[in-house]
C-alpha cells in the first residue's frame, strides 16, 4: 500500500473533518477555526491547503461527483439506461438528503452549472452520459440532444430537490414519484 504524503494526509484529514462539521453544524455555522480543530490541524496548515471555506466544500462536492465509476462501469456494460437514471438520481437524493448544507451548494451554484467542467467528472455530465446511452438503446427520445436534455432534467430535479431541503417532507416515495414523473417527459417518443 502506497503511503500518501503529508499534504495528501492532511487534506483528507480537512476534507473529513469539513464533512462532518457541515453536517453537524451546517455550512454557514462551521468555521474554518472549527475544520481545522476536527481535523487535529492548525489554522495555518487548513489554510496553506485551502483558501476558503467555499473551496472546501466545492472540493468535497467534486469529490462525490468523482465517485461515478460504477455508474459508468454499468453503462459499459450496456445496463438498462432508465433503471440507471433512476438509481442515480435516488442516490444524489439520498446523498443532497444527508447533506443539506453541501447539497444546497451543489444545487445553487454561484455560476451556471456546466456538463463538461474541464477540471472533473461531474454530475451534469454522468447524466448527459447515461442519457446518451439511452438513445443508443431507443429508450430515450433521439430527437433532442443530450446535453440540452441533461441540463433540463437537472433543472427539474434540481428544484425538486431545493424544495425537498427547505420543507424536509419528501419521502423516498415522494423523490421517487419526481423522478418518474420527469422520465416520463423524456422518454422515447411513439412515431
Amino acid at each position: 500500500m502506497t503511503t500518501l504524503k503529508r499534504t495528501d494526509r492532511s487534506r483528507a484529514l480537512i476534507l473529513d473533518a469539513a464533512d462532518q462539521a457541515f453536517r453537524a453544524l451546517g455550512f454557514a455555522n462551521t468555521s474554518m477555526e472549527e475544520i481545522a480543530v476536527r481535523a487535529g490541524l492548525t489554522r495555518k496548515t487548513l489554510y496553506n491547503l485551502f483558501s476558503s471555506k467555499d473551496e472546501i466544500a466545492l472540493t468535497l462536492i467534486a469529490r462525490v461527483e468523482a465517485g461515478d465509476a460504477g455508474y459508468r462501469a454499468r453503462i459499459a456494460a450496456n445496463d438498462d439506461a432508465l433503471p440507471l437514471l433512476v438509481a442515480v438520481l435516488l442516490d444524489s437524493a439520498g446523498w443532497c438528503l444527508a447533506n443539506p448544507s453541501l447539497a444546497r451548494l451543489a444545487l445553487s451554484p454561484p455560476e451556471r452549472p456546466s456538463t463538461t467542467p474541464p477540471d472533473r467528472p461531474s454530475f451534469q455530465g454522468l447524466v448527459r452520459d447515461i442519457l446518451l446511452h439511452g438513445q443508443q438503446q431507443g429508450v430515450i427520445r433521439r430527437d433532442e440532444d443530450a446535453e440540452f436534455m441533461a441540463l433540463l432534467l437537472l433543472g427539474i430535479y434540481g428544484q425538486a430537490m431545493l424544495t425537498a431541503l427547505s420543507t424536509a417532507r419528501f419521502s423516498d416515495g415522494e423523490i421517487r414519484r419526481i423522478v418518474r414523473l420527469v422520465l416520463e417527459g423524456i422518454g422515447a417518443r411513439a412515431d
